[in-house]
């Protein structure tokens, strides 16, 4: 049996891209691993000071501006979280509290109130590791990242990394229970 001439205007039209049409954004997940790798270091250094093992980082133009772990006890202060460490860093790095060009990494969904500053320092894609079903803040217990009553959204790019997230929160957890 033969096949039926080729109709020319079935073929698809390859999109072109031009300066008028900017390509479509691709999330690279092969990067967001390795961001999340490098939030998982912070985490370690926060479990080896006897913190909540939360780590971050912020990424602008695929480099690393700021990298920071939870110190609540070290310093004595109950808003010293990861993200919030991190913020801090990079408005210094940037010169601005603005950081629309800005992605955090952090290895365990945002509390209510980091994810308040998130929200306020305009960054563009928070990515995360575990959930926090009980007290998350993007999604958890409220999506405050998404919230449409305010005035910034950001990106959300849940799980990446997850299971390693969740095993160091986890064992954590165990030493503090079996402690004397």
């Amino acid at each position: 049996m033969s096949r039926p001439p080729e109709n020319p205007s079935a073929r698809p039209i390859p999109r072109t891209v031009t300066a008028m049409t900017p390509p479509d954004p691709v999330i690279d997940l092969g990067s967001d691993r390795f961001f999340m790798s490098q939030a998982l270091r912070q985490a370690t250094r926060a479990f080896e000071a006897d913190e909540v093992p939360v780590g971050a980082v912020i990424v602008r133009d695929g480099s690393i501006i700021a990298r920071a772990f939870n110190q609540v006890e070290l310093l004595r202060d109950a808003t010293a979280h990861a993200e919030m460490l991190a913020l801090s860093q990079a408005f210094s790095a940037v010169g601005d509290w603005r950081l629309t060009d800005c992605d955090l990494y952090v290895t365990k969904e945002p509390c209510p109130m980091c994810a308040g500053a998130l929200v306020h320092a305009r960054i563009r894609r928070v990515i995360f590791g575990c959930r926090d079903p009980k007290a998350g803040g993007a999604g958890g217990l409220i999506n405050l990242l998404q919230h449409p009553n305010l005035n910034h959204h950001c990106q959300l790019t849940p799980e990446i990394m997850a299971p390693e997230s969740l095993d160091l929160l986890r064992g954590f957890f165990r030493l503090k229970r079996q402690a004397p």
